[in-house]
Parts: C-alpha cells; sequence; structure tokens
C-alpha cells in the first residue's frame, strides 16, 4: 500500500464524543476530509446538528447524536444510531471532558479550585464525565468493533496527565487565586491508564487503543496566560487549533498499524524540559 494511501478513512465510520467543542470540531473535519463517514456525538445537541450541517455543506456525511457520556443508556443509544445510519462503527475518539478553560469565555466561570476545600461533589461530577464516561464508549464502541473484527480507539489525554500542572500559569495580580483544579491531572492519568489496559486486553485481536496529548491550544487567551504558557514551551507557543489534526489521521488511519498501547503527545515542548 503506497504511504498515502495508509491515510484514507474511506468506508470507514468515526464517532466523536465531544463532537462539537473544541478541538472535536477539528477532529471530525479532520476524519471526514479522509473519507470517513461522521457521527458528531456531543451533550449539546444543538451545537452538534450545527456541526454536522457544516460538514455536510463541504460534502462530508455526518450525522449529529446527543450524547450523555455519563449514562449507559445514551452510550447504548448512540452506538445503536451510528450503527443504524451507517452499518459499522470502526473508530471511536473519547474527545468529551469536563475541562477548566481559562480562555475568555470560560474564565469567569472558574472558582479558586483549591484542592483544600474542592468538593466531593465537584470531584465526582468531574471523574463521571472524563474517566468513568470514557470507560463506558470504549465498552460500547469496543463491543460493536468486536463483532465486526476491526476497531481503533483513540483516547483524548493532556499534558497534565503527564505532568503536574504550573499553578503559576493561573496566577492574576487581581481577583482569588485560581488553580488547576485536582480531577483534571487524576482523570488524564487515567486515561493513560485505561488506553493501555485496553491495548493490551485485546491483545491478539483487531482492535487497536492509543492515547493522544495535546498541548494547550490557542482559543483567545489573555495576554498574561498566552505569555506565561508560551515561555514554559520549547516552541515559544500555545497549537493553533488544526495542529492535532495531523496526529488524530495518523492514530485513527492504517499510516499507525503496527501502535497500539502508545501515546502520541504533541505539546510543543512541553514535556521535554
Amino acid at each position: 500500500m503506497a504511504i498515502f494511501d495508509k491515510f484514507s478513512l474511506e468506508g470507514r465510520t468515526a464517532l466523536v464524543t465531544g463532537g462539537a467543542g473544541l478541538l472535536g470540531r477539528q477532529f471530525t473535519r479532520t476524519l471526514g476530509e479522509a473519507g470517513a463517514r461522521i457521527v458528531v456525538a456531543d451533550l449539546d445537541f444543538d451545537a452538534a446538528k450545527d456541526h454536522a450541517q457544516s460538514l455536510r455543506e463541504v460534502n462530508i456525511r455526518a450525522i449529529a447524536v446527543k450524547l450523555d457520556v455519563t449514562d449507559p443508556e445514551s452510550v447504548a443509544a448512540c452506538v445503536a444510531h451510528s450503527v443504524a445510519e451507517f452499518g459499522q462503527l470502526d473508530i471511536l475518539v473519547n474527545s468529551a471532558a469536563l475541562d477548566p478553560k481559562f480562555d475568555p469565555q470560560n474564565l469567569d466561570a472558574q472558582t479558586s479550585n483549591a484542592f483544600e476545600t474542592y468538593t466531593l461533589e465537584n470531584w465526582q461530577k468531574a471523574m463521571d464525565v472524563n474517566l468513568t464516561g470514557m470507560f463506558l464508549t470504549c465498552q460500547a464502541c469496543a463491543r460493536q468493533m468486536l463483532s465486526q473484527n476491526y476497531g481503533v480507539i483513540i483516547n483524548i489525554c493532556s499534558t497534565y496527565g503527564l505532568v503536574g500542572p504550573d499553578q503559576r500559569l493561573y496566577e492574576r495580580s487581581e481577583g482569588p487565586r485560581q488553580y488547576k483544579p485536582v480531577y483534571y491531572s487524576v482523570s488524564k492519568a487515567g486515561v493513560l491508564g485505561l488506553t493501555r489496559y485496553l491495548a493490551t486486553y485485546y491483545a491478539g485481536k483487531p482492535i487497536r487503543v492509543n492515547a493522544l496529548t495535546p498541548g494547550g491550544v490557542f482559543n483567545q487567551h489573555d495576554q498574561v496566560f498566552l505569555e506565561a504558557y508560551s515561555t514554559r514551551t520549547v516552541m515559544g507557543r500555545m497549537a493553533e487549533q488544526d495542529e492535532m489534526n495531523g496526529a488524530i489521521l495518523f492514530l485513527a488511519s492504517e499510516a499507525s498499524s503496527y501502535m497500539t498501547g502508545g501515546n502520541l503527545v504533541v505539546d510543543g515542548g512541553w514535556t521535554a524540559w
């Protein structure tokens, strides 16, 4: 097979959880442009429908499905709908997650997130989405993939699943002290554990499971955060929104056919220091 042919996803169906999110929109478009039929699965059904329509406008076959990754019935219905629509389910990208953002759209919603006062309720809610939700979607999709004798699972991790957060990034001269909360690092570290478990669990079967670890992606962050983050990376900047697309296509396609249980880090050198 010629090298460029290995990147083709013609005849494949890809389900992307959090498919209407910042990176989810990039992932769905990239996989669709490579030939895959796309399931935009998101809790925000209106956003999912709008995005699926935008994909169809550029000749990508796409549907929107409302998905609550914490609800086993919602997950099962999403997989069933995907298979009913497209006949198969070949690729799962687990992009849905709670992530306390510090971009302009979300900054005001952040509380202190101090560890000493972090609530059990918020911890459990985050774990339900970031880990239990990923467990449920992997489980439901793997059953379908086993029946097809083929599948690729890509779990989205974070640099904070590899190293601890640099809490200095969230300091401001005014307002209460803020922190990246404990659940984020712990749940993202768990993503790698789940990825490696599933990769070895399916040893000898045609299901590959890998992780993709993005660095921080620029989304109109304020200058204070942008400069603080950029000086922390080897490349001296945050990622552009499309700079994970090559990695997601590599992992989803036969270009990575000899890779399972791996973690592809695209972080501008953040973890190389």
